[in-house]
């Protein structure tokens, strides 16, 4: 009896909780975002101007000002709300099932770490299964849903702030419901598999104990390195606990992909290609498609504004998935930017629970309409940048150019990180086995895990 009625008050102390912080983030759905026409947006590694609305323009003339960039225009402002519209994201729930060893239903205070993490992961994997050209063909009908799960009204309102961030205009008209046209057209084959996909992708990230990379599971993993749901998470220890998600994941759909955690900054080339080659679950040989993940530190307590242009030039590469980032206090997912401000995604909107096994869940939660900056001298330092990487040589291909790009950006003696030749057993550095036995984390993982933990900044 006693036991039930403590749970009681751990369920009441949740919910008051998940209204508090709502209503404290609640400035998420009203701030504004304005963008300047005469720079360039990247989004990803894909360059975007908005000089001219609804007009493509190419600015061959642009000169980037840090080496390495992709200089290529993709297009113009309803090109890049589709774009940006279409990455997934991923935010506070609540009223999500029981996490297992608590009486939490909601992640909303303490779980924007792991959501930028998810939404890594998540362009991870839709570079794996849908490529970067792809966009949701829904994107901007977004403002015309009905579903119950989401309300249109902070829809269109965010949607009408950004659109009128780009015309200088100071009170943003709340666009008018759209009405309900025809039947959606009819897709052609290739649509409806990457909608299938697309589906399958965001149902991975289900807020519920059987999804693969859901909130329930990756708590599960950080548990062995002794964390629990309700405590804060670094982006080092999230990266170490994708990984073992990934690791362990069981769809045969994701038995193509692996994650390669760099150690102390360096990036063990024979290592990662080691992982890329190592025999699926099938018995079968074959090359994994991998996602490397770069936990590092921009700087001492503040970020060095020197590491800029190799921010910059970071997320003007197409095979860049992300940074799990932000600043003291809160977590973001940085995906682009414009002039010396990134471009992010915030978790910090609570949301209702999404049953995504369901047939045809509602989407629109999973996708945010209006884009957020943030000046980089705000940014923290403690960080972790993601790549995605198809084949061995695309990898070989990627630390060719990164590393230019690291040398090129570095006024210190040495670089952010580095990719060295080898594996890290040749430099007396315990690796980390491909396949764990009884253990999800070796003891100088734990270790290295406990050292960022302690050094890393108090994410709410």
């Amino acid at each position: 009896m006693e036991a039930t009625g403590t749970d009681e008050v751990e369920k009441i102390k949740s919910k008051f909780m998940s209204a508090w912080n709502n209503m404290k983030y609640s400035w998420v759905l009203k701030t504004k975002t304005y963008f300047s026409r005469n720079s360039p947006v990247f989004l990803l590694g894909k360059c975007y101007h908005f000089k001219t609305e609804g007009e493509y323009r190419a600015l061959h003339s642009f000169q980037p000002s840090s080496a390495g960039i992709n200089t290529e225009i993709s297009g113009n402002v309803e090109e890049f709300r589709k774009d940006f519209i279409s990455r997934i994201w991923l935010t506070y729930r609540e009223e999500f099932p029981q996490i297992q060893g608590s009486a939490l239903t909601t992640d909303c205070g303490w779980g924007c770490t792991l959501r930028t993490g998810q939404m890594l992961l998540a362009q991870g994997l839709m570079l794996h299964f849908l490529g970067r050209a792809w966009v949701w063909p829904e994107a901007l009908d977004m403002d015309s849903s009905d579903s119950e799960s989401w309300t249109s009204n902070p829809v269109r309102k965010l949607t009408a702030s950004f659109e009128a961030s780009l015309t200088a205009e100071r009170d943003p008209k709340i666009l008018p419901r759209p009405q309900r046209g025809p039947a959606r057209r009819s897709w052609d084959v290739t649509e409806m598999r990457n909608e299938v996909y697309h589906r399958k992708i965001i149902s991975w990230f289900g807020d519920s104990p059987l999804a693969a990379f859901g909130l329930h599971q990756l708590i599960e993993h950080g548990k062995k390195s002794g964390k629990m749901a309700g405590d804060w998470y670094g982006p080092a220890v999230v990266a170490h606990i994708l990984r073992k998600a990934v690791e362990e994941a069981r769809d045969p759909e994701l038995q193509g992909v692996t994650v390669y955690v760099a150690q102390d900054c360096t990036v063990y080339s024979s290592d990662v290609i080691d992982r890329q080659c190592s025999f699926m679950d099938s018995g079968k040989s074959g090359t994994k498609a991998v996602i490397i993940l770069v936990p590092v530190r921009l700087g001492g307590e503040r970020t060095n504004t020197d590491y800029l242009e190799f921010v910059k030039g970071i997320l003007s590469l197409e095979y860049c998935v992300g940074i799990i980032g932000g600043k003291p206090k809160q977590s973001y997912y940085f995906a682009g930017f414009q002039d010396d401000s990134l471009i992010y995604m915030d978790p910090h909107y609570c949301q209702s629970f999404v049953d995504v096994s369901i047939k045809d869940f509602p989407l629109e939660s999973f996708h945010c309409p209006s884009p957020k900056k943030m000046s980089f001298k705000k940014m923290d330092p403690s960080c972790t940048i993601g790549f995605y990487c198809r084949t061995v040589q695309d990898f070989e291909k990627a630390s060719e150019e990164i590393t230019k790009m690291l040398k090129s950006s570095s006024k210190e003696k040495y670089p952010l990180f580095t990719f060295v030749k080898g594996h890290s057993r040749d430099y007396d550095l315990a690796s980390s086995p491909l396949h764990e036995e009884n253990y999800l984390f070796s003891e100088d993982e734990k270790k290295r895990l406990k050292r960022f933990s302690t050094e890393e900044f108090v994410l709410l």
